[in-house]
């Protein structure tokens, strides 16, 4: 039998690993363990072993040198073209001069409006806007080419204005060199006055009575008016007007106080003035025979309303004649025009038990005449006077935010 001979067999090779054996890839890189400490006893491995037979040990770290890079930078600008240069260095000087300049235009708005302050009695500085640019070359130059001041709240009369706004052009400076600014005069001046209803229904609103805009140059006033101890209703109408050059004037007309729902108190002499039923207290006393037999037993009172005596001496004798007397529309007009006040001359219990008006409220409501109450609600104000110069109020006009007027100035000095 024959002996089996080992047959040699031959693998053929495996061509990633031949192209894996050109290059240790970055992956051995990272699995590769690091190089034992200065001093220490391990020994480096193979492939370190091979890189330092090679020749290609690795330098030691150094910290970096800025200065280096410093000079690389230097180097760089160095490289640049002169014309560029030439603009970086502009653009820099200029951006340096303009937060200069804007500088100087702070300090000379404060300094203003300091000096306003301290003329006109204000009680904060106002607001000071220098407009134009460059503002050094300006004040140079001895003239200010737009200037706008904002005085939020000037005393004027009874009331203080919400706010003042105006704009001057070509303020011609008064200065001692750049740094010293003696006064300023102001050839032209324009702007606007406002009195805002907010402010007058703050200011006066110790009646709680406030202030209403109606188109053109009505004011509605309504609220309650303190009379004798009893919070009474107020309405007017207020109609606004220029009073001068320097002020505006308020005349009222429509006035009235309501006195519950059943009477109502005009204050004047005319007929229509006085103390009044009120169309529901007129249609009340109707309705209550009571009421209208009491009215009717006193022949002052019927004398007054126009109705002949027979017709009152035949109602007071049958209710239904009574009531056919009263429910009249005639009578309620009749009853509306006769003046509460004459009644209670001769009958003061009399008119509190028709419409509830005890004789303390019925003294004060005579003494609130239409002078008194005009004074009350009257929205009428004035400017200061300027020291040197004319200011005038021109066009006034009722908006919904409040009165404006507009404000014309010339020959204005500031500071001297």
């Amino acid at each position: 039998m024959r002996t089996p001979h080992d047959i040699p067999t031959h693998s053929r090779p495996n061509p990633y690993d031949e192209l894996g054996a050109l290059d240790d890839g970055p992956l051995e890189e990272f699995l590769q363990e690091d190089e034992p400490a200065r001093g220490g006893t391990a020994e480096a491995g193979p492939a370190e072993a091979e890189r330092e037979s090679d020749g290609e040990a690795e330098e030691d770290w150094s910290p970096p040198n800025h200065r280096r890079d410093g000079r690389r930078r230097r180097k760089r600008f160095a490289g640049l073209p002169l014309a560029l240069k030439a603009v970086v260095l502009v653009v820099g000087l200029t951006a340096f001069l303009a937060l200069g300049d804007r500088w100087a235009v702070l300090y000379a708005e404060h300094k203003a409006g300091e000096t306003l302050k301290k003329q006109l009695n204000l009680s904060a500085a106002p607001e000071v806007g220098i407009e134009g640019f460059p503002f050094l070359t300006q004040l140079a130059d001895r003239r200010l080419e737009s200037v706008s001041v904002t005085v939020p709240d000037v005393a004027a009369d009874r009331v203080s204005l919400a706010k003042v706004s105006a704009t001057a052009k070509n303020v011609m400076l008064d200065t001692d060199g750049l740094t010293s600014v003696r006064g300023a005069s102001i050839p032209e001046l324009d702007g606007e006055v406002l009195l805002s209803f907010e402010d007058l229904n703050r200011e006066l609103g110790a009646s709680q009575v406030t202030f209403t805009g109606h188109g053109g140059d009505e004011v509605r006033a309504r609220g309650t008016l303190p009379v004798a101890g009893h919070d009474l209703r107020v309405r007017a109408d207020a109609h606004i007007r220029r009073d001068g050059e320097r002020g505006i004037a308020t005349d009222i007309d429509g006035m009235r106080v309501d006195i519950g729902d059943l009477a109502m108190y005009r204050p004047g002499a005319g007929p229509s003035d006085g103390l009044h039923l009120t169309p529901k207290g007129a249609a009340l006393l109707a309705k209550e025979t009571g009421r209208a037999r009491e009215l009717l037993a006193v022949p002052t009172i019927v004398d007054r309303l126009g109705v002949p005596r027979s017709a009152v001496r035949a109602a007071l004798q049958d209710d239904s004649r009574l009531a056919e007397l009263t429910g009249t529309n005639r009578f309620a007009r009749q009853a509306m025009n006769l003046n509460l006040i004459d009644v209670a001359a001769d009958n003061p219990k009399l008119l509190q038990r028709l419409v509830g008006v005890d004789p303390a409220l019925l003294d004060a409501l005579t003494g609130l005449t239409r002078p008194v109450l005009a004074d009350r609600l009257s929205l009428g104000f004035s400017l200061p006077k300027p020291t040197e110069g004319q200011a005038r109020l021109r066009d006034v006009r009722v908006e919904k935010d409040g009165i404006r007027v507009s404000l014309s100035g010339s020959g204005l000095a500031i500071g001297r």
